[in-house]
């Protein structure tokens, strides 16, 4: 992992655990690599994953996690970190741009998780009522049928 030349390429980065890919993740992914020339996406490592999701999370490993979206066209590289923020994974990346969902305000993303100053936040309009809880929650309700 290594921090990225601004001369070279505007760079987007996206975070997320991605443990189960629905549309909503594609779609993000999408939007994020339209902003620039280099997208980078942040998973959280299992341990954090757990810290944020609970201890039932991640449904796939993060070695799985990284595999599946590296074979995405759209993603230029896959980091997994071991933290529940993304200030120092951001800081150590220096990416132009750091992509989140609109359910939150840039304020609160940059105070939150710390992202600098000189970085730009873009929100993602969320599309859909997509959610790997609900899909998991689906399952378990089929399943206690």
């Amino acid at each position: 992992m290594q921090s990225i030349d601004k001369k070279d390429k505007k760079t987007v980065f996206v975070n997320g655990v991605f443990d189960i890919l629905h549309p909503g993740h594609i779609q993000l992914f999408k939007f994020a690599k339209s902003l620039g020339d280099k997208l980078i996406v942040g998973i959280n490592s299992d341990r954090a994953t757990k810290i944020l999701k609970g201890k039932e999370r991640p449904i796939n490993n993060q070695k799985d996690r990284k595999f599946i979206l590296e074979s995405l066209g759209c993603i230029d590289e896959v980091v997994i970190f071991d933290d529940v923020r993304t200030g120092r994974i951001v800081r150590k990346l220096k990416p132009n741009i750091v992509v989140r969902g609109s359910e939150h305000t840039v304020e609160h993303i940059r105070q939150e998780d710390d992202i600098p100053s000189e970085t730009e936040i873009k929100l993602f309009p969320m599309v859909g009522d997509f959610s790997t809880t609900s899909i998991i929650k689906k399952v378990q309700d089929r399943n206690k049928k």
